[in-house]
């Protein structure tokens, strides 16, 4: 449900605060508007994210986290520290396994 790179990238984005769907698309870096929609779509499904969406012309929609959502904000985190931790690390190995 939230394993997936997107989803783990959406909540982290989405953990400083609401946000819109071009706010999200400059923030998660190199996800198409196709997979951010879809993403929204599930974590929404979820019960992971609410949409609000204003009565005005042109329509504007924020996405923020739900309050069990939000209790992912520890997890995720935790794990971007570790990404950047050995980001490094990670590149190196990536690197060597495709010279091979």
């Amino acid at each position: 449900m939230v394993a997936d790179k997107w989803s783990v990238l959406v909540v982290h984005a989405l953990l400083s605060g609401t946000k819109r769907h071009h706010e999200l698309m400059d923030e998660v870096e190199g996800i198409s508007q196709k997979m951010l929609t879809q993403t929204l779509r599930e974590l929404e499904l979820n019960g992971l994210l609410e949409r609000t969406v204003f009565a005005e012309v042109p329509p504007r929609v924020e996405y923020s986290l739900t309050p069990i959502g939000r209790t992912l904000g520890g997890p995720v985190k935790r794990l971007a520290a570790w990404a950047e931790a050995h980001a490094y690390e990670l590149l190196a190995a990536r690197q060597a396994n495709a010279v091979r």
